[in-house]
């Protein structure tokens, strides 16, 4: 079989990988439009669930990006400037995002895998002066800006809107100790940063204000510097003399991506090209490469009948990623709302309303998974 893969990040990867280590007879070429060891962002998280799912579908791998993890046991939550400590009884962590690429470029090399960088391409049809007009199957794993998406839409049945916050990844070399979420009222705005440490000099560090703020406080008429300048001084206490650091730091609200349909004749999507997750589930590397496995799984066990594989793969991976990408709506619906939280409910209500904003955690699984958090929220709260 003849594969080709759009995109050759986390997903498009751990898909070629997937695919050539188990049937090394196969071509699988990935696509990727930047040079080898260039990327955008900073950390990448990868939580407990996710990591037990790429132990399962390929061990070498998993090993790697073990060894390059840094781990935590525990998140802050501060509202109305009150610390809340989460214990974590999970194994997760955080990996910078340009060294789990070349692991998995060294990897999927290391199959067989055949990675073309530096090649864009702007529809299917260019396949051709690559010598891959003949492919079996056209995976598109190119990200919510996919230009295999884009050019089947109505195939797909695609839709997508923004969402009103407006937020930006930056860095910083601040090491946190700890995960957080700093939610802050300052000059009548509302403001929440997540920041999280991925390596012994690196932190991730996202900032985000409801549309409302921005449009107050006159962030749509500043520059990305003076937004910048102005969550340093906002969160100055956190970042103890640091400065961020923008790597394609740009303001933007999340575009919320899904489709009708998974499969258009020989053509796939997978990871955000298929369905955007919102960043606060902490999820989305994890979900994408759940769907590589999913999909190598169908292609591997179709004997050569690619339609019957596409099929399956949507068919049987539907209902995990229909459930992940739920969780996702209720936590980005929440957020959007993070101005009233802020100012109606109390810190123990807001992080109680926060650990369930997505319908995945009741009563009975906190007092399980968080006995020390549920003692605290517990004042004023019939648990029993």
């Amino acid at each position: 079989m003849k594969v080709v893969i759009v995109g050759g990040g986390p997903s498009g990867l751990y898909l070629g990988l997937l695919l050539k280590r188990s049937a090394p007879d196969w071509q699988v070429d990935v696509i990727e439009q930047n040079l080898p060891g260039s990327t955008f962002g900073f950390g990448v998280v990868l939580a407990d669930t996710g990591l037990l799912q790429l132990h399962d579908a390929d061990a070498a791998s998993y090993e790697a990006l073990c060894a390059a993890m840094r781990y935590n046991d525990r998140q802050v939550i501060v509202q109305r400037e009150q610390p809340i400590e989460v214990r974590l009884n999970v194994r997760g962590g955080a990996i910078p995002r340009l060294t789990m690429l070349q692991i998995l470029e060294t990897q999927a090399q290391g199959a067989g895998v055949h990675v073309r960088f530096g090649q864009r391409i702007g529809s299917t049809d260019e396949l051709a002066s690559l010598g891959l007009e003949d492919a079996d199957v056209v995976v598109g794993a190119d990200g919510v800006n996919s230009v295999l998406r884009r050019q089947y839409a109505g195939a797909f049945g695609t839709r997508q809107h923004a969402l009103t916050n407006h937020f930006a990844w930056y860095g910083t070399r601040r090491v946190f100790e700890a995960p957080a979420l700093v939610f802050r009222k300052r000059d009548g705005g509302h403001f929440v940063a997540h920041y999280y440490a991925y390596s012994d000099e690196m932190s991730t560090f996202v900032a985000e204000c409801d549309d409302a703020t921005w449009r107050r406080l006159g962030l749509d008429r500043m520059s990305d510097d003076e937004r910048q300048a102005l969550f340093e001084d906002i969160f100055a206490a956190e970042l103890a003399g640091e400065k961020l650091i923008s790597n394609k730091s740009i303001w933007r609200q999340f575009p919320v991506v899904c489709n009708a349909r998974w499969v258009s004749g020989r053509h796939v999507l997978i990871g955000d090209a298929l369905a955007s997750a919102h960043f606060s589930i902490g999820s989305g590397t994890r979900i994408a490469m759940t769907d590589s496995i999913a999909l190598a799984k169908a292609l591997l066990n179709c004997d050569g009948d690619v339609a019957a594989g596409l099929a399956a793969f949507e068919r049987e991976h539907a209902p995990q990623k229909h459930k992940l990408i739920a969780a996702s709506e209720q936590s980005y619906n929440w957020y959007e709302r993070m101005a009233d939280w802020m100012d109606q409910l109390s810190p123990e209500d807001f992080v109680y309303q926060f650990m369930t904003r997505t319908g995945r955690l009741d009563d009975e699984r906190l007092r399980a998974e968080f006995p020390d958090l549920m003692r605290r929220l517990g004042k004023g709260r019939e648990l029993a």
